[in-house]
C-alpha cells in the first residue's frame, strides 16, 4: 500500500506549466480549444442553474418593484435603480458604500468558496458553455469532429454549418446585447430605440449595434480568453485564494504515482489516475487540474464529472478529482472558519450595519443649491442687491410634491422662482430651477454673507440648505 509521506515525497507539480498558458503555443500563437462534450452529475446542475439565471437575466429589465426597475444603471442619466429604490448622484456616499461592500463581500466567498462564481453564475460562462458551446455541439459535433471541420477545405457542408452556427450566434449576441442596453437606460428606451427609424436616436441605434457586436465577438471568437487574459476577477483570486480555500482539487494522495492501466497487472503501486487525460479534454480552459490550482480554472467542475465517470467504469472510488481545499486533501479535514475568514466577516458585517442605518435614515427629500455661473451679484434701483441662483430638487418618494422655498430669519430678503409658483416635483424624480434672491443693502453684513434656504412641504421643512450671498465691496 501506498504511504502518505512517500505520495507527498514523489508527488510535485511540474512547474513548468507556470511559464505559459494552454491557450497560447511557444510561438505566442493562439490554440483554439476544443473541449470534449460534459456529461455528469454536476453538469446536469449547472443546466439547471443555468436555466434559473438566465431566465432572471432576460426577465430582470421587465420586472417592476413600486413602478421602479429591479435594476437600472444609468450611468448617463446618472439614476440607478437597486430592488426598486432608486439612488441619484445625491447618493454617491451610499453608492460607494454598496459598492465597497460588494467588494468585501466577493473577497470572503472567493476565500472561502474559491472561483465557483466563474463557473456556475458569471454571465461570460453561463452564456460560453451552456448556450453558445451547446449550439456548436448540436451543429459541428464533439471536438474531434469540430477538428475535422476546421481543417476541411471549404465545401457546401463547412459553407452551410459555419454560416448557421454563426448567424444563430449574431442573434443571440443581438439579444444580449439589447437586454445589457435595458440594465443601462431602461426597457421602455429601448423599446422606443427598436421600434422608431435609426435617425431619431442615432446615438441609441449605434449603442446597440455596438454591444452585439462586442457579445458576438466575445462569445464567437474570444471565448475562453475573456476569463483567462481580461477579467480583473480572475487575477484577482490569485491573492485572494488560501490554501483553506474550496476549490476543484486533484487529491494527489490518492492519484499518484499515475499511469496507464493495464489488463492482468497489479496495480497496487500505482495511484487511482489512470492518465487518461479526459480532465484534460474536457476542460473549457485547456488546464491540466492535476498540476493544482491554476488562474484559468473557472470552477466548472467539468474534469469532475469525466474522473468520477472513469473511476466508475474501473471500479474505483469516485471523487479523486472534487470541490475541497489543498488542506483537506493533505490533512483531511476541511476548515472554513479561519481567521482571516472571521476578519472579512466582521468587516462585511459592519458594513451592511452601516449601510442599513444610512438607507433607512436618507432624507426623502433633497436640493443642492449652486450660484449660477458666470453671473456676479446686481444692484437695483430701489437699493436691494440681487443674486441668481440654480436649484435642483430631488423626490425620492412615490408621490408627487409641491415645495416652496424660503429665507430663514431674513424678513426683508425676498426668494422668488423664475416663472413664478410653486416647485411642482414628479414622483421620484428630479428638477432645475432658477431662483432669484433679493436683499436690501442695509441688511448685508458682509460681500459674502452665509445664508439660509429653508425648503418646504406644505408646513412641513423637508430640507434646509445654506450658500453664501454676494454683495458690492463698499458694504459693511
Amino acid at each position: 500500500m501506498k504511504k502518505e509521506a512517500d505520495i507527498k515525497e514523489l508527488y510535485h507539480y511540474d512547474e513548468q506549466f507556470r511559464d505559459g498558458i494552454a491557450t497560447v503555443d511557444k510561438d505566442g500563437k493562439r490554440v483554439w480549444v476544443y473541449t470534449k462534450k460534459p456529461k455528469g452529475k454536476y453538469h446536469n446542475k449547472r443546466v439547471v442553474v443555468t436555466v434559473v439565471l438566465l431566465s432572471i437575466l432576460f426577465a430582470g429589465p421587465f420586472i417592476k418593484i413600486g413602478g421602479e426597475p429591479f435594476l437600472l444603471l444609468n450611468v448617463f442619466e446618472r439614476k440607478f435603480s437597486i430592488l426598486g429604490a432608486i439612488f441619484w448622484p445625491q447618493d454617491f456616499f451610499l453608492l460607494a458604500l454598496m459598492a465597497i461592500s460588494f467588494f468585501v463581500f466577493v473577497i470572503l466567498f472567493t476565500v472561502v468558496f474559491g472561483r465557483v462564481w466563474c463557473g456556475w453564475a458569471c454571465p461570460q460562462t453561463l452564456f460560453m458553455e451552456m448556450v453558445f458551446r451547446k449550439i456548436e455541439y448540436l451543429i459541428d459535433g464533439d471536438a474531434n469532429q469540430q477538428r475535422r471541420l476546421t481543417k476541411m477545405p471549404w465545401n457546401a457542408e463547412k459553407i452551410r454549418k459555419r454560416l448557421l452556427k454563426h448567424g444563430i450566434f449574431a442573434f443571440i449576441a443581438v439579444l444580449i446585447g439589447h437586454t445589457a442596453m435595458a440594465y443601462l437606460i431602461g426597457i421602455e428606451q429601448v423599446k422606443e430605440i427598436v421600434t422608431t427609424s435609426p435617425s431619431e436616436n442615432l446615438a441609441g441605434f449605434f449603442g446597440l449595434i455596438a454591444f452585439s457586436v462586442v457579445f458576438y465577438a466575445v462569445f464567437a471568437y474570444l471565448r475562453e480568453q475573456a476569463c483567462i487574459a481580461i477579467c480583473p476577477y480572475g487575477r484577482l483570486q490569485g491573492v485572494l485564494l488560501v490554501k483553506d480555500s474550496m476549490a476543484v482539487m486533484y487529491d494527489w494522495i490518492r492519484g499518484e504515482p499515475r499511469g496507464k492501466l493495464k489488463k492482468k497487472e497489479s496495480n497496487s503501486d500505482k495511484g487511482d489516475c489512470i492518465d487518461c487525460k479526459l480532465c484534460v479534454h474536457v476542460c473549457p480552459t485547456g488546464i491540466d487540474i492535476r498540476n493544482g490550482t491554476q488562474l484559468e480554472c473557472v470552477n466548472c467542475t467539468a474534469c469532475i464529472d469525466a474522473c468520477d465517470d472513469v473511476m466508475t467504469k474501473i471500479g474505483k472510488p469516485t471523487g479523486l478529482i472534487r470541490p475541497t481545499s489543498a488542506t483537506a486533501v493533505e490533512e483531511g479535514r476541511q476548515r472554513i472558519f479561519t481567521p482571516r475568514v472571521a476578519g472579512y466577516t466582521g468587516v462585511l458585517l459592519v458594513l451592511m450595519i452601516l449601510l442599513t442605518v444610512f438607507i433607512s435614515g436618507r432624507a426623502d427629500v433633497e436640493a443642492t443649491v449652486l450660484r449660477m455661473p458666470g453671473m456676479m451679484y446686481q444692484k437695483l434701483d430701489d437699493g436691494r442687491i440681487q443674486n441668481i441662483y440654480n436649484i435642483q430638487f430631488l423626490n425620492k418618494t412615490s408621490e408627487p410634491l409641491d415645495l416652496e422655498v424660503t429665507i430663514k430669519d431674513m424678513p426683508n430678503a425676498t426668494i422668488e422662482k423664475a416663472g413664478g409658483g410653486l416647485v411642482n416635483l414628479g414622483a421620484k424624480s428630479k428638477l432645475d430651477g432658477i431662483f432669484i434672491i433679493k436683499i436690501p443693502g442695509k441688511d448685508l453684513i458682509d460681500r459674502k454673507m452665509k445664508i439660509v434656504l429653508e425648503l418646504k412641504s406644505g408646513n412641513e421643512i423637508v430640507d434646509v440648505l445654506k450658500t453664501n450671498f454676494l454683495g458690492p465691496v463698499e458694504v459693511k
